[in-house]
């Protein structure tokens, strides 16, 4: 029998993400999922107000924190998973597909010798099928692509935390345009999650609700039957539709700063001479991204 995950979510409105917390039992193990590192864009100041929020139930409960877990290199937001490791000593995993994401930007960013793409500024490159523990949960890995080449779900006791793949019904599903990514992959990731058990409890990476509550749990029934780029839409009708609707969607107002932090495992960059850190803005660069091999 399927042991339930307790999942207490937190989410941050100005990039409309959530963060998760899995855990077992109060004073036992858990899992910090998709955390996210608060970042001024116009300042250029980063705080980590969201992360503390989470750390302070982490604490209240009494919960050893035994993995941080990506879903994938995030674009609209800075990650805080290396806030996290420093405060519990957890590892930080995502998907093998790290490092292609990590080779393209390596590039994009001009990034020197000192920035070795080959993913290990992270603790663990989850593949495909692999599982893990978190205190009594049993988990495992769906390799979930097509919103990006390294997306991958997690699937603890009778959750599922599936990135960016699915939204809330009313919003559709994920953009498939930025280098890596694929509608027709996404729409097989996407069937493939719906084959897990009726009872599973999806957990949605971000929400844009307009006249609700922000919600992150919804069921599998829920997806299949009334997600609006889904159902009764075939596989082919669905990347014809999702081609055309990323050609119409602006650059998330995020990516360049994000994604530099994102493939370093969240580190920032070391200080310069002066003691201050900075983060590269490559002109027209995300023009040329797709010529980038």
């Amino acid at each position: 029998m399927t042991t339930p995950a307790r999942v207490a979510p937190f989410y941050d409105p100005d990039t409309s993400t959530f963060t998760y917390v899995v855990y077992d039992r109060d004073g036992g193990a858990a899992a910090i999922i998709d955390p996210v590192l608060d970042y001024d864009v116009v300042a250029a100041r980063v705080s980590t107000r969201s992360a503390e929020a989470v750390a302070a139930f982490v604490d209240a409960h009494g919960l050893r924190v035994e993995w941080i877990l990506e879903t994938h290199a995030h674009a609209d937001h800075l990650t805080a998973a290396a806030w996290f490791k420093d405060r519990y000593d957890a590892p930080v995993a995502i998907g093998r597909g790290i490092v292609d994401v990590q080779r393209r930007f390596k590039a994009l960013f001009g990034f020197g010798d000192e920035f070795i793409a080959d993913g290990r500024q992270f603790e663990r490159l989850f593949d495909d099928g692999d599982t893990f523990r978190i205190g009594d949960l049993d988990a495992r890995v769906i390799a979930t692509p097509g919103h990006t080449g390294d997306s991958l779900s997690y699937v603890v006791g009778d959750a599922a935390f599936v990135g960016d793949t699915v939204f809330a019904p009313e919003t559709g599903t994920a953009r498939c345009d930025f280098p890596g990514g694929d509608a027709a992959q996404l729409r097989a990731s996407i069937d493939r999650l719906l084959t897990l058990p009726v009872g599973t409890r999806l957990f949605l990476c971000h929400d844009y609700p307009k006249d609700r509550e922000p919600q992150g749990e919804w069921s599998i029934d829920a997806q299949r039957d009334s997600n609006v780029h889904l159902a009764g839409v075939d596989a082919a009708r669905y990347v014809e539709m999702r081609r055309a609707r990323d050609a119409t969607l602006p650059v998330p107002r995020l990516i360049l700063p994000a994604l530099q932090v994102n493939i370093r495992a969240g580190r920032l960059p070391e200080p310069d001479a002066n003691g201050l850190r900075y983060l590269r803005m490559p002109i027209d660069g995300l023009v040329r991204l797709s010529s980038i091999d």
